[in-house]
């Protein structure tokens, strides 16, 4: 029985981690938060903070995965009322993203650092992608068989450019502010769903 309750107490410990990461790294930015600032935020030592993720890269990729999932909820939250499509609850997204600079910062490094096969957070990204392109191929079937798009679209190579123009989107904000990245999103979908020209 101890056993079973040390488990939890764990996956307890580890869900309080993740969620003061959100709001320092949300707060200072990726490139100021240290380990040790993610560690004094829950009080523990760098040691006591990293003897719950295999290493730092792990920590960051799982950090990820809570923005990932306190996203999904506060969308869904907003939306209560009425049904979300998936192209709307992504672009929902990417506006909220303005408001967390400092993860989308963490999102944009982490991205690149684990297309190295080895890399901690790798498995993450292959499982994130994959996850976004079944989910936006889906939402675009769905705008098709409502005819707002073109049947002759493919879902998959849709899905993807979609998933790599968010990317590209985020790196030129962080250097730009200015740039409205859910704007862009709703006129690629717009250029999409127009007539082609005779």
């Amino acid at each position: 029985m101890a056993r079973r309750g040390s488990y939890a107490k764990g996956i307890a410990k580890r869900e309080e981690i993740l969620t003061a990461a959100l709001e320092v790294i949300a707060r200072n930015g990726y490139g100021r938060a240290s380990v040790r600032e993610l560690a004094e935020a829950v009080g523990l030592s760098q040691a006591g903070l990293l003897h719950y993720f295999s290493s730092k890269e792990e920590l960051f990729a799982e950090i990820l995965r809570k923005r990932d999932e306190v996203d999904r909820d506060t969308i869904a939250a907003a939306h209560a009322d009425h049904e979300l499509g998936v192209l709307d609850g992504f672009v929902e997204v990417v506006r909220h993203n303005i408001d967390v600079p400092g993860l989308v910062q963490l999102y944009v490094r982490l991205s690149a650092e684990a297309t190295e096969p080895e890399h901690a957070a790798r498995p993450f990204f292959d499982e994130r992608f994959r996850a976004f392109r079944e989910m936006a191929a889906e939402g675009i079937r769905e705008r098709q068989r409502e005819g707002g798009l073109p049947a002759e679209l493919d879902p998959g190579r849709v899905a993807t450019m979609l998933l790599a123009l968010a990317d590209g989107l985020q790196t030129q904000w962080l250097m730009d502010p200015s740039i409205d990245m859910a704007a862009h999103i709703e006129e690629f979908i717009g250029i999409l769903g127009r007539p082609a020209a005779p």
